[in-house]
């Protein structure tokens, strides 16, 4: 490996970003599939593989905005550089409001037929529309006040951000995420926790770039565990909420926990202190375990699963840092998918709907529907690396 310094373009962020890409195509179409392992699928109530992908856009959007927003600033000042990032992050609200509406027309025509103009536009904010994109373009506006400051700075917001979403969860948003119609990767306030991994990101992209390549892997990896581990402590937290076994039978129709965000005195006093499975290792379910808070679980966003996998996100690109900066190593794939992500990301459900179609019997023979599978990944890699060779990029 090179101790020299990183190179003015990191290979890893693309390799990163194509990986992370390749991960979302794999739990988004196989999911529905019934051979797909469930560590695959998203289950709101741990961690699994599945849920740390969106983590790592976030994570890859913080590390990209850092560089841009520091070479603008130096090439055009901060109010121009300000003016950049507002008006990219609001065209690509315009795009997500659109995306996700065209892509929900079903559900917003059975949403009027029943509930009007009021009860849909109602579905659509606390559902539909907050998904990914939508997510990263408010998440990157909330950052951006401290996108330039210190990482001291950038850490205290991060922690503030999430301890404002403890409280608005405690005070209504954990229950509302999670009844009537479920919000998506934390409903309209998951900026708060969203901008966890985000500011990891942009940390990252500090250490990738001031550092020798051996000396930043070392601290990436020893924040990602750090972070990782500190997760997963708060996350034990969710073992408060084991149901009595005398209780099993009687609270079996409950899904949430009683005092889900904040435990009562009874609550407290009755834990035992154990401690909660390993991230990637399904819990007990809601028979024996009520949901809370303190859980990992990407539908509320709860402040334990952004934090573990911001973590997790470091060590997976220390990784990258290493082979792709380090090595000179690069995976052709995953180029292709990293420099033309935003492609890849509106292509794969136009793809899906295609690949589906012909391959809609989700429990055929296993051989099947790993043919479905790599006729999907096969699909998508053509049509972005067509869009690689032209130089057809879709920026926003």
């Amino acid at each position: 490996m090179s101790s020299g310094e990183v190179k003015q373009r990191l290979v890893s962020l693309d390799q990163f970003r194509g990986y992370t890409v390749a991960g979302m195509f794999l739990v988004n179409f196989f999911g529905s599939y019934t051979i797909c392992p469930q560590i695959l699928k998203h289950s709101h109530d741990y961690c699994s593989y599945a849920d740390t992908i969106m983590p790592q856009f976030l994570f890859a959007v913080g590390f990209a905005l850092r560089l841009s927003f520091n070479r603008q600033v130096e090439l055009h000042g901060r109010p121009a550089a300000w003016n950049r990032m507002i008006r990219r992050m609001f065209g690509l609200i315009a795009v997500s409001l659109f995306w996700y509406s065209y892509t929900n027309t079903s559900g917003i025509e059975s949403h009027m037929a029943s509930q009007g103009w009021g009860g849909t536009l109602f579905w659509l904010f606390k559902r539909a529309w907050f998904q990914t994109l939508l997510h990263i373009a408010v998440t990157s506006i909330w950052i951006l006040p401290v996108l330039s400051s210190s990482v001291g700075i950038r850490f205290l917001y991060a922690a503030l951000s999430g301890l404002a979403h403890v409280g608005l969860s405690w005070w209504f948003n954990f229950e509302w995420c999670n009844t009537g119609d479920n919000c998506i990767d934390g409903g309209p306030l998951g900026f708060l926790t969203w901008c966890i991994p985000a500011l990891a990101g942009t940390w990252a992209c500090d250490v990738a770039r001031s550092r020798t390549i051996s000396g930043g892997v070392t601290r990436l990896v020893a924040a990602g565990l750090l972070a990782m581990g500190t997760g997963w402590l708060l996350s034990c937290g969710t073992t408060i909420y084991n149901v009595p076994a005398d209780q099993v039978d009687q609270l079996a129709d409950q899904k949430l926990a009683a005092n889900p965000v904040i435990p009562s005195k009874a609550q407290w006093d009755q834990w035992n202190f154990q401690l909660a499975e390993p991230p990637f290792v399904a819990p007990p379910d809601k028979t024996l375990r009520k949901w809370n808070y303190w859980m990992m679980s990407q539908r509320a966003g709860t402040l334990t699963y952004p934090l573990f996998t911001a973590g997790f996100s470091l060590v997976v690109y220390a990784f990258f840092l290493m082979i792709g900066d380090g090595f000179g190593i690069q995976v052709g794939i995953f180029r292709t998918f990293g420099v033309n992500a935003l492609s890849g990301y509106v292509i794969h459900d136009l793809t899906g709907s295609i690949v589906g179609a012909f391959f809609n019997n989700k429990t055929s023979a296993p051989a099947m529907q790993l043919v479905a599978l790599v006729v999907f990944f096969l699909l998508n890699y053509l049509v972005l690396r067509t869009m690689e060779k032209r130089q057809l990029l879709l920026r926003v």
